[in-house]
C-alpha cells in the first residue's frame, strides 16, 4: 500500500509501523522526519518522478507499507459506554478520511463500514485523515443490518441521520450509541433506517437543504460527545 504526506508519515513512524520503502524528493527538508528515518533505506527522487507515483500532493514523501489491518467488532466494544459511528456505504475517500479525522479528534471508540459498495482504506483516505487513521479503530463487516441487530442485543441505541427527523440537539446520546451516516447521494438505505431508534436532523436556515456527509457527521458526533460528558 502506498501512502504519502508528512502527517501520515509522522503517525506511521510514531506508531513504529513496518515501512517497506521510503521515497523522498531531492529537496525534502523536514528535520523531524529525516531524523526518524536516517537509519532506514531511502530512495531519492526528483519531484517529477514523485509526481508520477502520486497524482495528489505528496509533500515530498511517499511510503510503501503493509495493507491496512481492520479491527474486529469486539475490539471497538471494549469501553464501558461506547460511542460508535457506522457509515452506510460512504463512497468518497475524502469523506471517509475526513470522518476518520473527526472521530479521532472526538474520541469515538470505533467506526464500522460495510465490505461491499463502500470506499475502503486507500492512500487518499490515509492522506485526508492526516494520519488520524493510525489512532482510530476501523472495523469492516460483511452485513451492516446483521451487525446492527447484534449491537442492539448488547444495549446500543441507534441514531440515524436524515433531513427529516428530530433536531439533533434534542436526542439523548448518553448511553451506548451508534451514529449512522448515510451515503453521500442517497442517504441511509431503507433497511438501515428502519433499524434506527432515532432520526437526527440538522436544522437548516439557508437555501441549501443538505450538508456534506463529513460535515454532518462532525456536527452530530461532537454534539453526542458534549452530551455524554
Amino acid at each position: 500500500m502506498i501512502v504519502y504526506g508528512k502527517n501520515v508519515a509522522k503517525e506511521i513512524l510514531n506508531n513504529k509501523k513496518e515501512i517497506k520503502k521510503i521515497y523522498l524528493s531531492d529537496n525534502f527538508n523536514d528535520e523531524e522526519i529525516l531524523n526518524k528515518i536516517k537509519n532506514l533505506k531511502i530512495t531519492i527522487l526528483s519531484k517529477k518522478e514523485m509526481d508520477k507515483m502520486v497524482k495528489e500532493n505528496h509533500q515530498g514523501i511517499i511510503l510503501e507499507i503493509n495493507d491496512y489491518e481492520y479491527a474486529s467488532l469486539e475490539c471497538i466494544l471494549q469501553s464501558e459506554n461506547p460511542l460508535i459511528v457506522i457509515l452506510d456505504h460512504i463512497e468518497d475517500p475524502h469523506n471517509l478520511g475526513a470522518i476518520i479525522r473527526t472521530c479521532e479528534a472526538a474520541g469515538v471508540d470505533g467506526i464500522i463500514i460495510p465490505k461491499n459498495r463502500s470506499v475502503q482504506v486507500n492512500s487518499t483516505v490515509m492522506k485526508t485523515s492526516a494520519g488520524a487513521l493510525e489512532n482510530v479503530k476501523l472495523c469492516m463487516v460483511t452485513n451492516l443490518a446483521n451487525t446492527i441487530e447484534k449491537l442492539k442485543k448488547q444495549g446500543f441505541w441507534f441514531v440515524g441521520t436524515d433531513m427529516e427527523g428530530t433536531p439533533y440537539k434534542d436526542i439523548d446520546y448518553s448511553s451506548k450509541t451508534c451514529i449512522i451516516i448515510g451515503n453521500e447521494g442517497f442517504g441511509m438505505s431503507r433497511l438501515i433506517k428502519e433499524q434506527c431508534d432515532f432520526i437526527a436532523t440538522i436544522p437548516m436556515k439557508g437555501k441549501v437543504n443538505s450538508l456534506n456527509a463529513s460535515v454532518a457527521a462532525g456536527i452530530i458526533i461532537f454534539e453526542a460527545v458534549s452530551k455524554r460528558k
